[in-house]
């Protein structure tokens, strides 16, 4: 985060860790330390202007640039930039492109688009970027997010209340009702807190590699499968990371966070007491809860690793040295019967406790599965509960999404937009709310739409509500653009909302593909 001076305000950690600068080193600092020297020779005149004319060239976008480390090593990135709503900062995300980079020739020559985040203001299942189902005891489909109508091509209303071998080859959907009687009468779990690749079946008839991930949900009956397709990760695993960096303020809630986790958790003091487990650690390791609970973290460390472990804190306790904190390493853990195992140990420190948090993936089938996966989700995204409580907060976030909003009522009168949409479509705020939909047009398109509302208001019969269509978008100058409109109804207001996506660049993209 930069002021108008592009002074570094503030940076986290995984800037320190890309970067190699520490958090005092840069703040105070030009951000033009971490730009290649061309670049930064430059960028304070880039800065001086835009406060001068406004015209907004990188603010609002992402781009590829090249960033240079303290060691003066530097490294392909994706920029994007957004501007605070009082104009005074300046917040930019990077993320590092080099492992994108290797795989890049095999993307190319497949011809492969890039999956794209669809909008922003979405709850945490429905921004997902796995398919989600939820189904009870006779196999039928009680809730999908909307990756699962992206991935598979039904809605969700032909999804509720169907058995859920509709997603499944003919050869699995034939028996699946049968394991789960057999699973019911049993209770043995062979599936249930497993991960296991299988193969799914879309609406068209195709079929994908998957990663299937199946829990109970405790006392409701329900099991949840979360579905990740695997046909990018056939030709290049690209597997995310991602870090739990807050539990939640309420025991009961934070206790029946950790205890849904895939990964066993520790949490040590200075002497190296394990001070809390969740419910993975006892099912992993084999020991219960209050055998874990004031015991030595050594106790699931071999011999050889076991015996100076201790004198490892201490040492990073005397000097602050950091090796294992804040990375992740392949390990080999111990079970309470002796056998070991390979697991990938993650470790970061509480800043105002002073406890250290360590997450245990258990490798075991992954090894047997594949030669190895880089690394995988850690933690669930967590739900915001409060966006409707302030609205500012909520424009705040509309305005800094990157693709246009629109809101509407029955009468197709626009009741809300995003700053996005502005720069779209070249007209402000003002000029927007409270006119017809259809300025946004062409001519031959905009003067059937009010029909194609009274259609569907008198048949409710959706054509495009619920899907994403590729059309053409009419700006203030009157030129025209392809773009991707994605519609949904908000069930209570009965308004409905529409985000577009410009197409432009992508077209202009797969022009250039295609050439070559």
């Amino acid at each position: 985060v930069i002021d108008e001076n592009c002074i570094i305000q503030m940076v986290n950690r995984k800037s320190c860790e890309d970067f190699g600068w520490t958090k005092d080193e840069f703040v105070g600092q030009n951000i033009s330390m971490i730009m290649t020297v061309d670049i930064a020779a430059n960028h304070d005149s880039y800065m001086k202007n835009y406060l001068s004319t406004r015209v907004k060239k990188m603010i609002g976008t992402q781009r590829q640039v090249t960033a240079r480390r303290k060691d003066g090593s530097t490294f392909p990135c994706t920029l994007g930039l957004s501007e605070t709503p009082n104009g005074e900062f300046y917040c930019g995300f990077i993320r590092d492109l080099t492992q994108q980079k290797k795989s890049d020739s095999e993307m190319l020559e497949k011809n492969k688009e890039l999956i794209r985040n669809e909008s922003l203001v979405r709850g945490i299942l429905d921004a997902s970027s796995h398919a989600l189902f939820v189904i009870d005891e006779r196999c039928t489909i009680k809730m999908v997010n909307d990756r699962s109508c992206e991935v598979f091509g039904w809605t969700k209303e032909e999804f509720l209340g169907n058995n859920i071998n509709m997603i499944m080859p003919a050869h699995i959907a034939m028996h699946h009702d049968q394991y789960m009687k057999n699973f019911l009468k049993t209770g043995i779990k062979k599936m249930i807190g497993t991960q296991r690749e299988v193969t799914a079946c879309r609406k068209d008839g195709t079929t994908f590699p998957c990663m299937l991930d199946l829990s109970e949900a405790k006392g409701s009956g329900l099991i949840c499968g979360f579905i990740r397709d695997r046909t990018n990760q056939k030709v290049a695993e690209m597997a995310l990371a991602k870090k739990n960096k807050s539990l939640q303020e309420k025991q009961d809630i934070m206790a029946g966070i950790l205890d849904a986790s895939f990964h066993a958790l520790f949490v040590i003091n200075e002497k190296c007491i394990i001070q809390m487990v969740n419910e993975k650690s006892c099912v992993v390791f084999g020991w219960r809860k209050d055998e874990f609970i004031g015991k030595n973290i050594n106790m699931i460390m071999p011999s050889d690793i076991a015996v100076h472990h201790d004198q490892y804190m201490k040492q990073y306790l005397e000097t602050g040295v950091k090796r294992m904190i804040g990375t992740q390493r392949e390990v080999t853990a111990q079970r309470k019967d002796g056998t070991t195992f390979p697991c990938v140990l993650g470790l970061s420190e509480t800043q105002q406790s002073g406890m250290i948090c360590g997450f245990i993936r258990d490798l075991t089938e992954e090894k047997a599965h594949e030669a190895k996966i880089i690394e995988k989700q850690l933690a669930a995204e967590k739900l915001s509960c409060d966006l409707e409580a302030n609205q500012g907060i909520i424009m705040g976030i509309l305005d800094a999404a990157f693709h246009a909003l629109f809101v509407i009522d029955e009468k197709c009168i626009i009741h809300m937009v995003n700053k996005r949409s502005c720069d779209v479509f070249g007209w402000t705020k003002e000029e927007f709310i409270g006119k017809n939909i259809k300025m946004i047009m062409p001519a031959h398109v905009a003067v059937n739409h009010d029909q194609y509302m009274k259609h569907y208001l008198d048949t409710g019969i959706k054509k495009m509500i619920g899907t994403q269509r590729e059309v053409t978008a009419c700006r203030k100058d009157g030129t025209t653009f392809p773009c991707v409109l994605g519609l949904s109804e908000t069930p209570q207001s009965g308004m409905i909302c529409g985000f577009i996506r410009d197409l432009t660049k992508d077209k202009a993209a797969q022009a250039a593909l295609t050439t070559k």
